[in-house]
């Protein structure tokens, strides 16, 4: 009879740290409910400048604070997934969630990390992290690619592709002047 009333007690332990953790997950989102909408994916992408990434989107944080993960906007959802790189910006595509898509314009940076909120890899260059702009927010996002040989070529290409824009954009602002 002990036995009973000590599983009993540990299933009771785990139903409230699982309700616990719904709780704060539900919290978390209501104080993120001022991050705007994400962008709107175009209805064609143009063709990808790079072969896409598979792999896992772990997750999307404030930039520069790997720890403090953003769940409004379905943003913390971990999916098995794609990422394209078009000349429109960068779509990552999930399984079973919505896609996020950063335009070109948004993109701040594309670089590696060891690891974001929901992964450590333990490499330096375990993670590609897409840093970019939601409003006036600045945020990481993190995708852990299948193949490091696509990974290297996909953060390569939009690189360039955001030096591309940066110096259309300062063309464009120069010959407006």
């Amino acid at each position: 009879m002990e036995r009973f009333w000590l599983v009993l007690l540990l299933v009771a332990l785990c139903a409230l740290a699982g309700y616990g953790l719904y709780v704060g997950w539900r919290r978390r989102a209501r104080r993120q409910s001022d991050i705007p909408a994400l962008p709107v994916e175009p209805a064609e992408l143009g063709p990808d400048l790079v072969e896409p990434m598979t792999g896992l989107y772990i997750s999307t944080t404030s930039a520069g604070n790997w720890q403090d993960r953003i769940v409004a906007q379905g943003l913390g959802r971990r999916a098995a997934g794609a990422a394209r790189l078009s000349a429109e910006g960068i779509c990552i595509e999930r399984d079973g969630e919505s896609d996020i898509f950063v335009p070109v314009g948004d993109l701040v940076e594309v670089t590696t990390a060891p690891g974001i909120a929901g992964k450590v890899v333990g490499m330096a260059d375990g993670v590609v992290l897409v840093r970019w702009s939601l409003g006036a927010e600045k945020l990481d996002s993190g995708f852990r690619a299948d193949d490091t040989d696509r990974q290297i070529a996909f953060i390569a290409a939009a690189t360039e592709l955001i030096a591309q824009s940066r110096g259309t954009e300062t063309q464009s602002k120069g010959a407006s002047s």
